[in-house]
């Protein structure tokens, strides 16, 4: 659910303590870090915070991807492929990020073995997950989906609004919130709030069940 990446971190972190200048940028929970359609001329490495990474489609609703942490690479693609934004990167918290030009993106891409490698692994992390996903998706029903958003949210200790979950999850919040009330009444989630009432062997037998 969170996606980070200590290998880009840890590789900027030394770039920078090694006296090449980065740029550093800053951005308020609500900013754009990267708006859907716009030309950009940077790619952003997270230093810390959380984003979010989405779609918004014709008809109003937004579909996320993915949140993004610490070391998560945004503008990459389009840096590669000298297109438009595909998707908007929208800060959730306090961010700060490495402001990459496309020129030294470029170069450090060509020059340093290590930066290729974390980004190639990057981008196949990428399909790797989408695949995983997409099966939850077609293959599992709504409460397992949720049941395992629920269980990341609290490992992670993040405070995801219902509307970004619904949107996590590709449904609408009348649906999230149906799928909400049908898990309160099997005990499984608290009366009030999110918290799934059961111990982590209780979760990992109810989704076993539905794996099977």
């Amino acid at each position: 659910m969170l996606r980070t990446n200590l290998g880009f971190f840890n590789f900027m972190e030394r770039y920078a303590a090694a006296g090449n200048t980065v740029a550093r940028k800053s951005f308020l929970p609500g900013d754009r870090l990267i708006r859907q359609g716009d030309t950009i001329s940077h790619v952003y490495i997270i230093i810390d915070g959380i984003t979010k990474c989405y779609i918004a489609e014709d008809n109003g609703k937004d579909y996320i991807f993915e949140f993004l942490g610490k070391g998560e690479v945004t503008g990459d693609l389009e840096a590669i492929r000298k297109e438009k934004c595909l998707c908007n990167i929208e800060a959730l918290t306090p961010v700060t990020v490495y402001a990459i030009p496309h020129s030294l993106f470029s170069s450090l891409v060509l020059s340093s073995p290590e930066f290729n490698s974390l980004l190639i692994h990057e981008l196949a992390t990428r399909i790797h997950q989408t695949c995983i996903r997409a099966s939850y998706q077609q293959l599992y029903p709504v409460e397992y989906a949720l049941l395992r958003l629920l269980s990341l949210d609290a490992d992670q200790q993040l405070l995801i609004p219902k509307k970004d979950m619904a949107a996590y999850l590709g449904i609408s919040v009348r649906s999230f919130n149906r799928t909400l009330k049908e898990l309160r009444e099997k005990n499984i989630l608290d009366t009030e709030g999110l918290n799934i009432d059961l111990t982590k062997k209780q979760l990992e037998e109810i989704l076993r069940r539905y794996e099977e």
